[in-house]
């Protein structure tokens, strides 16, 4: 049984990914034949700037996913774990290796809370996350009042060795946050596919009763899925401080929806039990490149969601046709010309 489930999952993976890979060729080559500057490999690596916590948070997301969840407050949790970093080195005068440290000890915090309703009081993870997402909104703001400054204009004047290691590129080129991001998916792919705990993870999207019959702790892996999410939400939160000088409130408010759909267009199963970390990686980086070269081009950022609204809802769509045993038996039945070809061939003979 676990090798059919890994011949099976590996079998999706590798064929969705290439779907995946092609069409981020094909996005670089259609924005490019739009606008040539976006050829250039500054602009185009340095395009990652833009959606780096994107494909940070949703690699980490898509552990919820797989156990059947939502979150839909990690945007709120980038917001506040930015403020908390401001405030605590600004007001209260910590240094900013100890405020970061206490962004992320928040950010895995307000996971935990999250998780812990989730996985022992049996309500909706949409119901709680959403909760979630307003209560930590609002943290955030309580948190900018605590500061001199106005929460509109945020806390600025960070020491130049916090901003730095987010300016720099490597080869002149590629910036820090890509290599960030590749060390992230790395270690969140041998967590997942890699570990015992990664395969608890999809036992528990898969059939959670029978993974408690079978000795695992089923509230426990729930709950730590939301605690990686709230982590990987503060470490974006900290990179998106670094990387614009400046601690605000409302950091991550648009997040949500671009994350939800690159787990989902990544391959990632909306009723848990199948995903992976490879295929919500590409997707996250077909999603920002969308929006980068869609903005490139002259789009509006307020109508940038759009585009990515209409994939989220085609991709549950088709997500959820694939399963429909009477389409599927319609599409074989009037769409299947191998067989038609074979019943001609056969009938001409």
């Amino acid at each position: 049984m676990k090798e059919k489930f890994k011949k099976d999952h590996l079998k999706f993976k590798f064929r969705w990914e290439y779907f995946l890979i092609l069409f981020i060729i094909a996005e670089v080559f259609i924005f490019g034949s739009m606008n040539p500057k976006f050829l250039m490999p500054r602009v185009l690596f340095g395009s990652f700037n833009d959606f780096i916590s994107i494909c940070i948070i949703s690699i980490f997301m898509c552990f919820v996913f797989i156990t059947g969840g939502i979150d839909l407050q990690a945007g709120s949790i980038v917001g506040l774990s930015s403020i908390i970093i401001g405030v605590t080195w600004k007001n209260m005068g910590i240094s900013i290796v100890t405020a970061c440290a206490i962004a992320v000890f928040i950010g895995c915090l307000c996971g935990a809370l999250s998780g812990f309703f989730v996985a022992f009081t049996n309500v909706q993870p949409m119901v709680i996350t959403l909760g979630g997402s307003f209560l930590y909104s609002g943290l955030a703001i309580a948190v900018s009042n605590m500061s001199n400054t106005a929460a509109y204009l945020g806390i600025s004047g960070f020491p130049e060795s916090f901003t730095a290691f987010t300016q720099k590129r490597f080869l002149g080129i590629i910036p820090s946050q890509v290599l960030i991001f590749i060390a992230l998916a790395v270690i969140a792919y041998i967590i997942l596919h890699g570990t015992k705990y990664g395969r608890q993870i999809f036992l528990c999207g898969i059939n959670k009763r029978a993974a408690e019959f079978s000795g695992i702790n089923a509230k426990a892996i729930i709950m730590s899925t939301y605690i990686f999410s709230g982590m990987a939400a503060s470490f974006a939160g900290i990179i998106m401080t670094s990387y614009l000088g400046s601690s605000k409130a409302d950091f991550g408010s648009d997040l949500t929806m671009p994350i939800i759909t690159a787990v989902i267009l990544g391959g990632t199963s909306t009723l848990g039990g199948k995903g992976g970390v490879l295929g919500t990686a590409l997707a996250a980086v077909v999603i920002g490149i969308m929006r980068f070269g869609l903005s490139m081009n002259g789009l509006s950022n307020q109508y940038l969601d759009i585009p990515v609204g209409i994939m989220l809802v085609v991709v549950v769509a088709a997500s959820t046709a694939s399963k429909n045993q009477k389409i599927n038996s319609f599409i074989q039945q009037h769409f299947n010309f191998k067989q038609k070809l074979n019943n001609k061939a056969q009938s001409n003979k």
